[in-house]
């Protein structure tokens, strides 16, 4: 979640909900009882975007009901996945009202999804969705369109991958022009592609599995360098997720290393029954009932990190990649930075209402970021991330959290 202070995401919540009239949710829910699968189910969703005449792209496994939609018209998001066909349970999260509202804001468009590309820093001396000389508030804060509505076009598509490129031309608050080329290769992940790829076997028929790897590319199109003078930017994942009272998310890091372990003051403190730091993870309270955001900088993180929904028995893994030797990571504070360079690599957000008792969601999110793209004129930077949902008994999934964190499933269960 974007760090937006709890008098801006009042404004947010009231622009969003204004987007949806009553008409066009009735027809929404006229929708849902025609599509003969229940809302919550991937097929509900697929159905969903058809009835809206959005254009997707499924990628799908022929060995098993894997399944990843994405939509070209949001940047090459993934929007949802599932791991067992049209009649199971749908990952992501989808603002399905604002959708089929067919309102498009100017500043920001949360459809949601549960892997979408966007670049950083949002906020400070750098920010790309701040205009040069404007207060960092809310209502100068603007999504660039090329990350919330200008569709992405498909450069090449086959039935477990399809890769996405688009050309933008930024400018961010210090005035400094960035002409960006970026591709985005999305690849479906087989069981032999996770034992490769994360030493994770996978007994056949014990766990529903769906995994994918997203390849994300920025390359400097322009004449001049990128430098730390003049701003840089990096690589910015986001994943929306759907929350339950017995999710808890899980972030190893490393005991030995520099800095703050996790940044909790995102909005205000998280307090100390929703966030756990112990046996070298740090254990995260996701129920979509309180606002909270955290940060784990560069050197404490590691490569993995998951959540567990123990009602719905779900694993998530998320891994992402991270650089051999020490960067830098820009901030995405708004306003006055002492430092534009010292942010974070992984974080994770809770939804929750506002003030006004409204909330977006909700959702909880997992995020991570690319170090800051020093490139001169021709180079690139490459973030990779891999998304693995797995479903299954407890007993089936005890030990890939064994093997993979060292950690007991039911001690995450029992942590909140």
């Amino acid at each position: 979640m974007n760090k937006i202070n709890t008098a801006a995401c009042v404004i947010l919540i009231l622009l969003v909900a204004g987007c949806a009239s009553p008409g066009k949710k009735q027809d929404t829910e006229m929708k849902q009882k025609t599509t003969g699968l229940a809302k919550g189910s991937y097929g509900y969703d697929v159905d969903f975007f058809n009835k809206e005449n959005i254009q997707t792209i499924e990628l799908k496994d022929t060995a098993s009901k894997a399944c990843v939609l994405l939509v070209p018209a949001y940047q090459g998001r993934v929007m949802t996945s599932t791991a067992n066909g049209n009649g199971g349970l749908s990952f992501g999260w989808i603002n399905h009202d604002l959708i089929s509202s067919g309102k498009i804001s100017g500043q920001f468009n949360p459809f949601g999804g549960e892997e979408r590309f966007w670049l950083g820093p949002e906020g400070g001396p750098y920010s790309i969705y701040f205009e040069q000389g404007k207060e960092q508030a809310f209502e100068n804060w603007q999504v660039p369109p090329v990350l919330d509505t200008e569709p992405f076009d498909v450069k090449a598509q086959a039935q477990d991958q399809v890769t996405f490129v688009k050309d933008a031309v930024l400018k961010n608050a210090s005035g400094t022009e960035f002409k960006v080329g970026i591709e985005r290769k999305i690849s479906l992940l087989t069981s032999d592609n996770l034992r490769a790829a994360l030493s994770l076997e996978i007994p056949a028929g014990e766990l529903d599995v769906v995994a994918y790897q997203t390849e994300n590319t920025i390359t400097n199109t322009g004449d001049a360098a990128w430098t730390k003078k003049g701003g840089l930017l990096s690589i910015w994942m986001l994943g929306m997720f759907n929350p339950s009272p017995s999710t808890t998310v899980f972030i190893p890091y490393k005991e030995e290393g520099i800095g703050t372990i996790v940044n909790d003051e995102y909005f205000g403190k998280v307090p100390a029954d929703r966030l756990l730091v112990d046996n070298e993870t740090i254990f995260f309270k996701i129920d979509g009932k309180l606002r909270s955001k955290i940060g784990v900088p560069p050197g404490r993180a590691t490569e993995l990190c998951g959540s567990y929904d123990e009602e719905a028995q779900v694993l998530t893994l998320l891994w992402c990649s991270l650089p051999a030797e020490p960067a830098d990571y820009v901030n995405s504070k708004w306003g006055k930075q002492q430092n534009p360079y010292e942010g974070d690599v992984i974080n994770s957000y809770n939804d929750g209402p506002v003030e006004d008792g409204s909330i977006m969601g909700p959702f909880y999110e997992i995020e991570t970021s690319s170090p800051a793209a020093a490139l001169a004129p021709g180079e690139s930077l490459t973030h990779i991330q891999r998304v693995v949902h797995l479903q299954g008994e407890p007993a089936k999934l005890a030990p890939v959290v064994k093997s993979l964190f060292n950690l007991d499933l039911d001690t995450i269960a029992a942590k909140f």
